[in-house]
């Protein structure tokens, strides 16, 4: 049997909450999907020898001009088994502050829309099937059950 999957270098997300307890996200252009899509900051593990958290870190100020003081790993997931070797490293930022400089955006990082949003909005939107995207997803249901133990 031949089979066919992506052999992906792997991903790290954030979920950066404020004091206010409204999450982060972003909205950007996502071509194989057609739409724009909310979803976290993320991206791939694209950087020589970096680590997960250095590389959440990274993502979290190219992507929506913030740092953080306070980084706890919060989930780990594959995205599709069936499809591909990619597993998701999610974090948990808090203690969120604007960065010292923003980050020179282009292609298709050049529009992104940055919003903070309550998260029961989000958790409403998950399950009126109104967000799709895996990360946040997964992400805003694991801090919903890990903040309810």
């Amino acid at each position: 049997m031949v089979r066919e999957y992506v052999d992906h270098t792997g991903a790290v997300a954030v979920y950066a909450e404020d004091d206010e307890g409204r999450v982060l996200v972003i909205q950007q252009y996502r071509h194989p999907v057609q739409l724009r899509d909310w979803e976290l900051p993320a991206g791939l593990l694209d950087h020589e020898g970096e680590d997960h958290l250095t590389a959440a870190k990274r993502e979290l100020a190219e992507e929506a001009d913030v740092e953080a003081d306070e980084w706890q790993h919060l989930v780990r997931y594959n995205t599709s088994s069936g499809g591909s070797t990619e597993f998701i490293e999610v974090f948990r930022a808090s203690g969120v502050r604007p960065a010292e400089s923003a980050f020179e955006r282009e292609a298709e990082e050049a529009d992104i829309v940055i919003r903070w949003v309550p998260r029961a909005e989000i958790v409403a939107g998950i399950l009126e099937g109104r967000l799709h995207n895996s990360a946040l997803i997964v992400a805003t249901l694991a801090v919903e059950a890990a903040d309810r133990r």
